[in-house]
């Protein structure tokens, strides 16, 4: 009987709090890649930055990933299952002349629609007995969170320096902006952005790279650590 017991005291009882605490703090991460072969963009960026992302993420545990390449083909029902399966998206887009990428701007309004009381959200969150508040809470994808990281060929000292083209405003409160209205409006929060300068003209792969892997592991690491308290 002692035997027995020692057996459940030192093996069982530590697998079985393992296997809980596995179980717990599993999360899930969406990708979503909006790199776009098109002109003289051939989406090579971006699919290095979804490497990079899906590379950092591995070496968590308790992790797990899907990747959707918008470029490649969708199923939009099967990506409204996607961002319901998930606790975070990451996404990944250049910026063409101010603004998303025609696909990825395509893939939003055809997901986002089929989702439309299938999880993404409900409705714009008013009632007819009182329209003028609460627009913008109709989401369903609260306790949901997201991160962006965007490529482009500005370098950042046109968003900060004074006189320099988008007058000290910054990616996030300026072009991005619709965009994080966007995921507020179906009850996504935001986390901590990334953005990559100067893609074209002065491009340091190895260094930005590196930059945004650092970024991501701060970023997850503090993630998961909320998790766990």
């Amino acid at each position: 009987m002692i035997f027995i017991i020692s057996i459940i005291a030192n093996y069982l009882i530590p697998l079985c709090h393992k296997i809980l605490n596995n179980h717990k703090t599993m999360k899930k991460v969406l990708i979503i890649n909006a790199g776009q072969n098109f002109g003289h963009s051939g989406g090579r960026y971006n699919q290095t930055i979804t490497e990079n992302t899906l590379q950092v993420l591995r070496n968590f545990e308790n992790v797990d990933v899907k990747i959707t390449n918008i470029d490649w083909g969708y199923d939009k029902n099967e990506e409204v299952e996607k961002f319901v399966w998930a606790d975070y998206i990451i996404y990944h887009t250049p910026i063409w002349w101010f603004q998303l990428p025609n696909g990825f701007k395509k893939y939003i309004d055809e997901v986002f629609t089929a989702g439309h009381v299938k999880g993404i959200y409900m409705n714009d969150g008013r009632t007819s007995e009182n329209p003028e508040i609460n627009y913008g809470t109709g989401g369903m994808l609260g306790g949901r969170k997201y991160m962006v990281t965007t490529s482009w060929n500005a370098p950042k000292t046109a968003f900060t320096l004074p006189g320099e083209f988008f007058n000290e405003t910054s990616v996030d409160d300026g072009p991005l902006f619709g965009f994080h209205k966007m995921n507020a409006f179906v009850s996504l929060k935001k986390i901590e952005s990334f953005h990559f300068h100067d893609v074209e003209k002065n491009a340091n792969i190895e260094r930005d790279m590196k930059l945004y892997r650092e970024h991501l592991v701060k970023v997850f690491e503090k993630e998961l650590q909320t998790e766990l308290i």
